[in-house]
């Protein structure tokens, strides 16, 4: 029983921390649109199998569907092929179950929906990942070594810390409906990443715009098929009006 417990908090951690980021801590911040932008998709499809697959599976997508946004088969053999040499197999994940479980106490959830999945009163799945893997921070009293202020407590460590740098959250107390709060005013850099911080920000929009599309890769075919269709009802629409005007006009 205390393993399924703990399955089930693992499971639905995520939506934990975005119950936890409608509090004092942090406000999401709004993911860019990047669905449409395949060479921003490229790159964080290449994100997400370097620091992503490591531990966490996407079992409902398939590698040779990254064909849709503009890689072809030899490319994704070339570089993304980690945990398998078939590009018609499922992303799961090149950890071992048995030991993902001895160390974290169950497995790390599936990731394929999790950017429609983790949605709140605080924005859309995609603004919780993109404020998630931003405000990560050094805490020595964690097992990790690592917090997080969309998710408070999280188990996961800072996969990113490398490029991202550390870092150390600024807050002020201000008056919030009457009542001493801390605010979140700012972040100081405590050492360096590989990235700036605009360059880190834009690497993590183009990980979440592909996490974003991999939770409904169909959803651009379907957004431009129904703007025809749209436009074809419009256009019988006026067709249909004027020849029914022209059949009735004798008619009095």
């Amino acid at each position: 029983m205390k393993k399924i417990i703990l399955t089930l908090l693992v499971a639905f951690g995520f939506a934990a921390g975005a119950q936890a980021a409608g509090g004092d801590t942090v406000v999401w911040d709004k993911a860019p649109q990047k669905t449409n932008d395949l060479p921003a998709l490229q790159n964080g499809a290449k994100l997400f199998m370097n620091y992503c697959l490591n531990c966490h599976s996407a079992a409902f997508m398939r590698y040779n569907r990254l064909t849709d946004i503009g890689l072809t088969e030899q490319q994704i053999k070339e570089n993304m092929l980690f945990a398998t040499d078939k590009v018609g197999e499922t992303m799961k994940a090149a950890i071992d179950p048995k030991q993902a479980k001895e160390w974290f106490g169950a497995n790390p959830p599936d990731l394929t929906l999790v950017a429609r999945s983790r949605a709140g009163h605080g924005g859309t799945g995609a603004d919780y990942l993109y404020t998630y893997l931003r405000t990560y921070y050094r805490d020595p009293e964690k097992a990790t070594g690592w917090n997080n202020l969309a998710f408070p407590s999280v188990g996961m460590p800072h996969v990113l810390w490398e490029l991202q740098g550390e870092r150390q959250p600024i807050f002020e107390t201000q008056k919030v409906h009457g009542h001493d709060t801390k605010v979140l005013t700012g972040w100081k850099q405590i050492t360096p990443g590989t990235m700036t911080p605009l360059q880190y920000d834009q690497a993590v929009g183009d990980l979440v715009g592909y996490m974003q599309w991999m939770a409904e890769p169909s959803q651009n075919t379907r957004v431009r098929v129904g703007v025809w269709v749209l436009i074809f009802l419009g256009i019988f629409t006026v067709i249909a009006w004027r020849l029914n005007a022209a059949f009735w006009k004798d008619i009095h």
